[in-house]
């Protein structure tokens, strides 16, 4: 163990030794949330009534609590994270001046508070007192740090004189560029509203509310005219307003989203008022976190102007702006938003927790809207671009994901800035979350994987489970059991990849099969594939296959359920080629390769001499998918014909036939820093491979 780790122990240790060797029970105690008098039309199915069960999340979970959040706690130990709060604390009582900030950044308090909200999210599913214990160590720590006032923020706390250099002299003072002082505040807030939801315990949540209404005295209309340069603080203060039903915080929101812009900096989406805009602009994240919380405010006050500019604002992103990944965010310039159909893949940047962003977007838009081509964006980010993010061992980390490298890429257990690894800690758990939907008497199904779901519908409560072994198997058993007979709405999603539209546009396209692929005529479940549509999927109830209406990409059934209904899918899992729109210039004359939601990429050790950099792939070919049990936790890889390009001895360019073998992106560089490319040069681009063999 780090010396630095043995030195702190002590502040942990009493507390995990009483919970290891008395009859402690972590207490999870159901809070009830106040009403509130709007909120979205949608309602997704709380993550904590969906019990995952399948091979590809459920174990990504248990290895929160096994592998991820330890190992990030103790590194916010060895890092010196928690002892920025210890030194404010002591100088705060000691009136010392003489204290070094422990860490490198003024947002690092962040850090703790999303792995207390992760803990948090992990105790409403699976009680683990000694999480617990070292969470709520972390919290006495923040409590011990705030001020008198409210005011929390070590970054300026640890030495008042000599603030972190981005902090400013003075409170507020730097607080639209680089202070991060709100910033932090937002992530208090949400770490505050989950830690009380799971525990009901009110200490970290006093905090929270003292610091907000700090926030509350100090801005608004009349008083500081200021925004925060980085949007979070919004979507914290709409976490406060939805726990404690105060609606000064959703105010607060409110202001923070109508004093930003105009005239301001592109970079901090202050260009325009955030109601005109109409591109993505900016740092990835910020804006991901502003737009989120635009939709938030839209719901929760009825002011539809912050949707309208979201809709502008979505379709410019899944025009123009997205990766094939899901990821955004194509420059390190700014870690931003570059020119339309700007996608490059070496340097692309695509932070993890851009992704994440991405995803908390695209949820709020399809609880404002009901449509399926929200979720075909959201899947396709949180099976590719984000989950790429986490290893496969759950203690490596990529802040950055490149669509291409030639082995200069390589995970790491923590960062400088180390925010990409504590989001992961705070969003993975709540997967489960995103499964389902209600909307009055209809149920949305939008994900799907192995799991049990309680479902609470106006009037009974469905108990709905799911067989299947997805993504890797298209094949599908929805078991539905409501309480008693009832007629009601089941809305199953039909993934943009079933019907042939990999996203919503042009801006990628499924290159036309080859006549050699023939539909897949495997038999599923207990019944057949009789009855398929043109798109080769198929639904059966109770072994009859059905044509359902299809609105907003959902197929809709209505019919009274009962107890014992089955609904069986077949989704087809065939591999599909992907070309770019012509706009993209880094992909023209390139493929890349797709089977179910998953985005491949070809990685050294699977292809000869552990290069991929001089492939060449003709698309006109039948690929194989073949699932490898023992190849990185298990994944079916997708094999097929190449060319390599080498230097032949007499020093012309010749090209030789090889087998190539494709892996799912989110796998790579879980065996070390290798070449690696998602698109793949076509015989049109062969004079122009990536990189000539010696």
């Amino acid at each position: 163990m780090p010396e630095k780790v043995l030195k702190r122990l002590p502040l942990y240790a009493s507390v995990i030794l009483f919970c290891s060797f008395t009859n402690y029970q972590p207490a999870y105690v159901p809070v009830k949330l106040p009403e509130l008098s709007r909120t979205y039309p949608i309602t997704p199915v709380p993550f904590t009534d969906v019990h995952l069960t399948d091979h590809f999340w459920e174990p990504r979970i248990e290895k929160m609590f096994t592998v991820t959040l330890p190992h990030e706690l103790d590194e916010l130990r060895v890092t010196g994270r928690d002892e920025n709060f210890i030194l404010a604390a002591l100088t705060m009582k000691t009136g010392a001046d003489t204290a070094h900030y422990c860490t490198d950044y003024p947002f690092d308090d962040t850090d703790l508070y999303k792995v207390i909200q992760g803990i948090s999210y992990l105790l409403e599913i699976h009680p683990d007192p000694a999480l617990k214990a070292r969470m709520d160590s972390l919290i006495n720590l923040i409590a011990q740090a705030q001020m008198p006032d409210g005011y929390l923020y070590t970054a300026r706390e640890v030495n008042p004189s000599h603030p972190q250099e981005w902090s400013g002299l003075e409170r507020w003072i730097n607080v639209e560029k680089l202070s991060h002082e709100l910033y932090c505040s937002g992530h208090l807030f949400q770490a505050a509203a989950a830690n009380y939801a799971a525990t009901g315990d009110k200490k970290l949540l006093d905090v929270a509310i003292k610091n907000a209404n700090l926030l509350d005295r100090t801005f608004g209309w009349g008083k500081l005219e200021k925004y925060p340069g980085h949007p979070e603080v919004e979507l914290g203060l709409v976490s406060l307003y939805r726990v404690t039903g105060d609606k000064k915080y959703l105010e607060l929101a409110k202001f923070f989203l109508d004093v930003r812009g105009p005239g301001g900096n592109p970079y901090e989406q202050a260009q325009k008022k955030v109601v005109d805009q109409r591109k993505a602009v900016g740092h990835a994240v910020r804006a991901g976190y502003l737009y989120s919380a635009m939709a938030d405010v839209s719901a929760l006050t009825g002011d539809t102007a912050y949707l309208n500019a979201d809709n502008y604002i979505w379709q410019d992103i899944v025009s123009s702006q997205l990766y094939v990944t899901g990821g955004v965010g194509a420059t390190s310039n700014g870690e931003a938003f570059g020119q339309p159909y700007q996608l490059p893949n070496m340097t692309a940047y695509n932070e993890t927790c851009a992704s994440i962003a991405n995803v908390y977007f695209n949820e709020r838009m399809f609880l404002s809207h009901g449509e399926g081509k929200y979720y075909d964006v959201l899947e396709r980010t949180l099976y590719n671009a984000l989950l790429s993010g986490l290893s496969l061992t759950g203690d490596q980390f990529f802040y950055t994901n490149p669509l291409e490298s030639e082995g200069q890429y390589k995970r790491s257990s923590w960062f400088g800035c180390s925010c990409c690894p504590t989001n992961l800690a705070r969003f993975i758990p709540t997967i489960g979350g995103y499964f389902y939907a209600t909307e009055g008497n209809q149920l949305y199904i939008n994900l799907y994987g192995a799991n049990k779901a309680e479902i609470h519908l106006p009037h009974q409560t469905i108990y709905v489970t799911q067989q299947t072994n997805f993504p890797q198997s298209g094949n599908i058993i929805i078991h539905v059991d409501p309480e008693r007979s009832q007629n009601f709405t089941l809305k199953l999603r039909i993934p943009g990849w079933v019907v042939n539209r990999p996203v919503p546009g042009d801006l990628y396209t499924f290159l036309p099969a080859p006549k050699s692929w023939l539909p897949a005529a495997k038999a599923f479940g207990e019944g057949s594939q009789k009855g398929k549509n043109r798109a080769g999927y198929s639904v059966q109830i109770n072994g009859k296959s059905i044509h359902p209406l299809i609105e907003n990409d959902y197929a809709v059934i209505q019919r009274t359920w009962k107890k014992g209904d089955k609904i069986n899918i077949h989704f087809p899992m065939e591999v599909h080629a992907i070309a770019a729109n012509d706009k993209v210039v880094a992909d023209r004359d390139k493929i890349a390769l797709q089977r179910g939601p998953l985005v491949y990429c070809l990685e050294g050790p699977d292809n000869p001499a552990g290069h991929v950099l001089n492939m060449v792939v003709n698309p006109d070919q039948k690929f194989a998918a073949v699932f490898q049990p023992n190849l990185l936790d298990g994944i079916t890889v997708i094999r097929g014909k190449a060319e390599v390009t080498h230097n032949a001895s007499d020093g012309k360019i010749e090209n030789a036939k090889a087998e190539m073998t494709a892996i799912p992106y989110y796998t790579w560089a879980n065996r070390g820093g290798h070449e690696m490319t998602v698109w793949i040069p076509t015989p049109e681009n062969a004079g122009m491979p990536e990189t000539v063999i010696k």
